[in-house]
């Protein structure tokens, strides 16, 4: 059975921390489960990343930003995700296509529905069975993200608050478009409540696949 899980947020929602958490979670039931990010999830990928996130990339246009972002995602979907799914794993990716929508789109203003093109272009039309969410207002996810990071900031961190409004706003309108493919938590509770209800929307997916 393979099984293809995005988890998607603000900057600071703690994605990381619950991918990690349901991975093992996963493990302990004897699934054989792959986690990845992006950008990156590939030496390629990995690269392109460097140069997405570097503070002196400041200049990037918003077009080089989604064109670098789609290549690095070709190359992790048909390097990693794709090969792991086709053997009968489950994939769980922090952040993925939904990213480039809601940062790239609601956030640059980029047109919607070339980015989708671009996006089926670089996953050959891959698209997760669930997105997981995790929401937290704008000002607490920054302030995560500042105490995680020791006060070092990333390019996209470093934009403006009216721009991770944006994308806040942008995950939520791309949320209520697909509520069945999408997984929409307050992730402001406690780290162990906000897996329980992540475990719980597996739980009856997994339930459906079987």
């Amino acid at each position: 059975m393979s099984l293809f899980i995005t988890f998607e947020g603000p900057d600071g929602s703690g994605k990381s921390t619950q991918l990690k958490l349901l991975a093992e979670w996963l493990r302990a039931q004897g699934y054989d489960v792959l986690e990845t990010r992006e950008p990156g999830g590939t030496p390629i990928g990995d690269k392109v990343r460097t140069i997405l996130l570097d503070p002196a990339s400041r200049e990037m246009e918003p077009t080089t930003e989604i064109l670098l972002f789609s290549a690095a995602r070709a190359q992790h979907v048909g390097q990693v995700i794709r090969p792991h799914l086709a053997r009968g794993g489950i994939v769980l990716c922090d952040r993925y296509a939904d990213s480039t929508l809601a940062y790239q789109g609601y956030g640059r203003g980029l047109d919607l529905s070339t980015l989708r093109v671009i996006n089926a272009f670089a996953t050959s039309g891959l698209r997760p069975a669930l997105i997981i969410y995790l929401d937290v207002p704008v000002e607490e996810g920054l302030q995560r993200r500042l105490k995680a990071k020791g006060g070092e900031w990333n390019r996209l961190d470093a934009e403006t608050l009216a721009f991770h409004q944006r994308v806040r706003m942008g995950y939520l309108a791309l949320a209520a478009e697909e509520p069945h493919r999408w997984a929409v938590i307050d992730a402001s509770r406690p780290t162990e409540v906000v897996q329980q209800e992540i475990r719980e929307r597996v739980k009856g997916l997994l339930t459906t696949l079987r």
